[in-house]
C-alpha cells in the first residue's frame, strides 16, 4: 500500500512538473484527458523504468560520440536543467552542450542513470545540477547526507573516468508548489555549503547560482522565477554567463 500511494505522488509531481514547463512557455493549458493519459503513462514508466533510463536512449545513439575537436559538455539535473533547454533554446543552439535534465529527478535516480547519460557520451565535463528534488521528496525521505552521497558517487564516477565536473549550487527556493509547507530553505543553505566545501577539496568548479539569485529569506527573487522553484528566462539569463565561466574554469581555459 505505501508503494502504490508512493507512486501516486510521484505521477503527480511529474504531472505538475511538465504542466508546469508548458505554462512557461505560453503553451496551451493540458486537457483532463491530456493529464489522465500522462498518468497512465507515467504509472508504466515508474514500475518499469524508476530512473528512465529509457528517456534519451534514441537522442544518445543519434549524437554519437563527440567530433575529434569538439569539447562535449552535458548538463544532468532535474526540471531546471530541462526546462532551460524549452525556455531559452538560443543557450544551446550551435554549442557542444546536451541537455540530459529530466523534470522531478532526484539525486539517486540521476546516479544509474550517470553511465547511459553521462558517461557514454564522453563529455569533457558534466554540469551536475541536483539535490532540490531531494529536499522536496519526490522519490521519498531523504536526509541532506543521503544527497551528499549520491553527489560523490557521480563525481568520483566522471572522475573515473576523466570527465571534469562542475557542482552547481541548489537554486534557493522558500517553498514547493506541489508540496508546500516543507520549509527547504534552511536546507538549501546547508547543502550548498557541504557542495562547496566538497568541490573545493576534490578538484571540482562549485558554481555558485545561489547567492545572486536568493533574496533575504533564502528565496528564489521574485524577477527571476514563475513559480518560487524554477527559472523564468531571467532567471536562465543570470545562470548563463556564470555556467559558461565554470565550464572555461573546469576545461583550464580561465
Amino acid at each position: 500500500m505505501k508503494n502504490i500511494k508512493l507512486i501516486a505522488v510521484l505521477f503527480l509531481i511529474t504531472i505538475i512538473g511538465s504542466i508546469s514547463l508548458l505554462a512557461q512557455n505560453d503553451s496551451p493549458k493540458p486537457t483532463q484527458e491530456q493529464i489522465d493519459a500522462w498518468r497512465k503513462a507515467e504509472d508504466e514508466r515508474m514500475r518499469n523504468d524508476w530512473a528512465n533510463l529509457k528517456r534519451f536512449v534514441e537522442n544518445n545513439k543519434q549524437i554519437g560520440m563527440p567530433a575529434p575537436d569538439e569539447k562535449r559538455i552535458v548538463f544532468m539535473g532535474n526540471s531546471i536543467t530541462e526546462g532551460w533547454s524549452n525556455t531559452d533554446p538560443d543557450f544551446f543552439a550551435g554549442k557542444p552542450y546536451v541537455n540530459r535534465g529530466i523534470s522531478g529527478q532526484t539525486t539517486p535516480q540521476m546516479l544509474i542513470r550517470f553511465r547511459p547519460d553521462v558517461i557514454d557520451l564522453k563529455p569533457e565535463v558534466v554540469v551536475i545540477l541536483a539535490g532540490i528534488n531531494d529536499i522536496a521528496g519526490n522519490t521519498g525521505p531523504s536526509t541532506l547526507e543521503m544527497i551528499e552521497a549520491n553527489l560523490v558517487s557521480m563525481v568520483e564516477l566522471a572522475k573515473t573516468n576523466r570527465i571534469r565536473v562542475v557542482l552547481s549550487s541548489v537554486l534557493p527556493a522558500y517553498d514547493f508548489p506541489w508540496r508546500p509547507g516543507m520549509q527547504p530553505a534552511e536546507k538549501v543553505v546547508q547543502l550548498n555549503a557541504w557542495i562547496k566545501k566538497y568541490a573545493d577539496a576534490n578538484g571540482c568548479v562549485y558554481l555558485d547560482y545561489f547567492t545572486p539569485m536568493a533574496d533575504e529569506k533564502n528565496a528564489l527573487k521574485t524577477e527571476y522565477t514563475y513559480d518560487g522553484v524554477h527559472p523564468n528566462l531571467a532567471g536562465y539569463k543570470i545562470m548563463e554567463p556564470m555556467v559558461e565561466s565554470a565550464i572555461q574554469k573546469a576545461l583550464g581555459l580561465q
